[in-house]
């Protein structure tokens, strides 16, 4: 499991950022992607989707940082990124 810090960025690659609610990356069954007490490799990629929106992230710096874009419900798409929670 790992818990990230997450902001969104939406309105072009120049815009603001904008602090967004945490992300927790949990995979029970796949522990070499995501580690039940560390962080993903860098390179990993992590994609999802579902009724309540989408997205696709890849991780880096040892798994400390990752950077993507989601689209949530009811809302156009975004660039997302993250820090791990210390």
């Amino acid at each position: 499991m790992a818990r990230y810090k997450t902001q969104i960025q939406w309105g072009g690659p120049n815009s603001e950022w904008h602090e967004d609610h945490d992300l927790v990356i949990t995979l029970t069954n796949r522990a070499d992607v995501v580690p039940e007490n560390a962080m993903p490799a860098t390179g990993t990629q992590v994609s999802w989707a579902g009724p309540h929106g989408n997205g696709s992230v890849t991780f880096f710096d040892n798994g400390t940082s990752f950077s993507g874009s989601a689209q949530f419900s009811g809302e156009g798409p975004v660039g997302y990124r993250g820090e791990i929670s210390k």
